[in-house]
């Protein structure tokens, strides 16, 4: 069984056996290789800079496009950037929000960003979405914009502020330290 389809299964909670050459067995179900293999081409990776056209358009990465067929929701981040979901994942997390007390006010300033800056957009023949003007202001965007990659949706960076995010990736004595807290395991 390739690594990559085991991992994903333990990373999502699923027991996972081999039960042939075309099937895993996960929880309770028999599940086509294929179908995992398809969900993991589907996750948002890497990074690329595009250019914003004259009309304030920006192009998705050819390899991003088939997930978004349906369009996309596009809000405000939260480090000054952009978070492009699927309709799939803005409708959980949107789910996950409106469950929220509303007497909280954190629940309360989370909704408002949720909603006040969520924006549906549609990709183009040409696979370019047309961003609000409000979200690029809140992001910083004037020319360029860096798309990367981050599992289940990706993020819209101006590149001047990426390179301080990146940098703070580079950074590997500080991320062992930021990030063991959080037991970061394969599971095999």
């Amino acid at each position: 069984m390739p690594e990559i389809i085991l991992a994903f299964c333990l990373e999502v909670g699923y027991t996972v056996e081999d039960c042939g050459l075309k099937c895993i067995k996960v929880g309770r179900r028999c599940i086509r290789r294929s179908f995992i293999k398809g969900l993991i081409e589907h996750m948002f990776l890497g990074r690329f800079l595009h250019n914003l056209d004259s009309k304030d358009r920006l192009t998705i990465p050819s390899r991003f496009r088939d997930s978004l067929e349906e369009g996309a929701y596009v809000m405000q981040g939260f480090d000054c950037n952009l978070l492009v979901l699927t309709k799939a994942a803005y409708e959980a997390i949107a789910t996950q929000v409106r469950q929220m007390n509303m007497t909280d006010p954190t629940a309360r300033l989370l909704r408002r960003l949720v909603f006040s800056t969520a924006a549906w957009v549609e990709v183009d023949k040409t696979g370019r979405i047309l961003l609000p003007g409000f979200l690029r202001t809140t992001a910083k965007l004037q020319e360029e914009a860096m798309v990367v990659g981050a599992g289940d949706y990706f993020e819209i960076w101006a590149p001047e502020i990426w390179s301080g995010q990146d940098a703070l990736l580079q950074n590997s004595e500080a991320n062992a330290e930021r990030f063991a807290a959080l037991n970061l395991s394969t599971g095999l």
